[in-house]
């Protein structure tokens, strides 16, 4: 077996940040009260990483790019039939890079809708001023009743296909989110994810900057 460096520190980092971060926001949400605090801040740290994350997709370490595992349908049906190419197994698998999408979508809708929620007691979204009330009332609805329930949908999905992989596929998926590096089959012309000093320098500049755009409008909210 050869060691490659699949998952750069940039990449790990926000994935066991945001999954920190979405348990926080499943918490707080149901216990309420004060804790609605923290649901906000937790809310403005999730859309900071989810805008990181759409920004290193492009010019992150090679398996981090949405390039890497943008699938044809054909490969999807290859992987499923069990015939998926070798560097189809390294990073995200085209079932895998669904699971990702399909979370990084559900999350932003999540959190730009409770950007426009009112919960009419004392909680509301910076966003609130600048829609009309039948906005409000849709992004609440969905952000309370649709969205929350598919996020811990998703989630469950998520951990059942990790443990589904450990247990069945004997293939640990969560090693490599913790080191980085994944054991292969010698003799692949892969490539390295590239995880120097430079990089991660550069994803610390763009988080910065993700931050302070959700600064920015979360002040612009609460300016009116």
């Amino acid at each position: 077996m050869q060691t490659i460096r699949v998952w750069d520190l940039p990449t790990r980092l926000f994935h066991w940040l945001l999954a920190s971060a979405v348990v926080g926001l499943v918490i707080t949400a149901n216990v309420g009260g004060n804790w609605m605090n923290w649901h906000l801040r937790l809310g403005y740290a999730v859309l900071t990483l989810l805008l990181f994350r759409l920004v290193w997709g492009f010019i992150g370490g090679h398996w981090s790019r949405f390039g890497s595992f943008l699938y044809a349908p054909s490969s999807l049906l290859a992987y499923l039939r069990g015939r998926a190419k070798p560097d189809h197994r390294v990073g995200h698998t085209p079932l895998g890079a669904l699971s990702v999408f399909a979370l990084l979508l559900v999350l932003l809708a999540q959190v730009t809708t409770g950007l426009m929620s009112d919960d009419e007691i004392s909680f509301f979204g910076p966003l609130v001023r600048f829609v009309s009330g039948d906005t409000v009332a849709l992004a609440t609805s969905y952000h309370k009743n649709v969205g929350k329930f598919i996020v811990l949908a998703l989630v469950v999905l998520h951990v059942a296909a990790i443990v589904f992989y450990k247990w069945v596929k004997k293939e640990n998926l969560v090693r490599p989110m913790v080191v980085g590096d994944k054991q292969v089959a010698p003799g692949l012309a892969l490539p390295q994810a590239s995880d120097s000093v430079a990089t991660r320098a550069l994803a610390l500049m763009i988080l910065v900057v993700c931050g302070g755009a959700v600064a920015w409008l979360v002040r612009l909210g609460n300016a009116f």
